[in-house]
């Protein structure tokens, strides 16, 4: 079943992950062995499905609000990871839980660091899943930004890594910041922070950053680094993103080409 669990299950041990479990359970001469491997894996399925939604939905509700374009944007999470039935139905009650005021937003990032190892590619792929949720009603709110910062810092990661996510997203959309109607100045400028690079940077820069960027999120490259097929459709969204801010950057600058 292509879920979420599995797929950052694979992020975790490794895009051979499947092939080894397999292997292992089937060659198993004991069935209290198989039942052991089989509930353990479900144990960790479990815990990645909670903390994953559970977060986003503590951000969703960060500002007080969570939105009709959030919750349609978690939809279209669930749709793209395949989360159906009883699966579907554990992550909607995590994100529930995620909003109520006594959850223990730290408690839940810790958990899914101790599960992740600290592996990047798990990471970006759980920050970019948070980020998507938060920036589809068109704006980040400060409390939201924050939130995402905290969790970010919590895992190790910077805040230049949530804002590039977030000025990627804004870029690809479209849609409004948080100050309101954005001109088209505005949205160029969240394609060079995309890339990671400045408006003042020359063409040879831009495309190292956009060859640069595009080589990290490759999602051939991401399954050889152990992220596994059932999260193609995240990577192949992340590398239209990274291509809308370039092709928004080569429309503003006949120099680059």
């Amino acid at each position: 079943m292509l879920t979420i669990l599995g797929a950052l299950l694979g992020a975790l041990f490794g895009g051979y992950t499947g092939v080894f479990i397999g292997g292992l359970i089937g060659y198993a001469a004991s069935y209290g062995l198989r039942r052991f491997l089989i509930g353990g894996l479900q144990v960790a399925q479990s815990q990645l499905l909670d903390s994953t939604f559970s977060i986003m939905g503590a951000l969703c509700k960060a500002d007080n609000v969570v939105t009709r374009d959030e919750i349609a944007a978690v939809e279209q999470v669930f749709v793209m990871l395949n989360l159906q039935g009883e699966l579907r139905e554990q992550a909607k009650a995590a994100f529930n839980r995620g909003k109520q005021p006594d959850f223990d937003l730290d408690a839940a990032v810790d958990q899914f660091a101790q599960i992740s190892r600290g592996r990047a590619p798990l990471l970006q792929l759980f920050l970019q899943l948070q980020c998507m949720a938060v920036v589809a009603d068109g704006r980040v709110d400060p409390a939201e930004h924050a939130m995402l910062v905290r969790i970010a810092q919590r895992l190790g990661l910077t805040e230049t890594d949530v804002s590039q996510i977030e000025a990627l997203l804004r870029a690809a959309t479209g849609r409004p910041s948080a100050s309101g109607g954005r001109a088209p100045k505005d949205r160029l400028a969240d394609a060079y922070a995309a890339l990671g690079i400045t408006a003042i940077a020359k063409p040879a820069e831009i495309k190292r950053a956009y060859r640069k960027l595009m080589s990290q999120n490759h999602p051939d490259k991401l399954a050889a680094r152990g992220l596994p097929e059932s999260m193609r459709p995240v990577a192949e969204e992340r590398s239209r993103e990274i291509n809308s801010a370039y092709d928004m950057i080569k429309s503003a600058r006949p120099d680059v080409r």
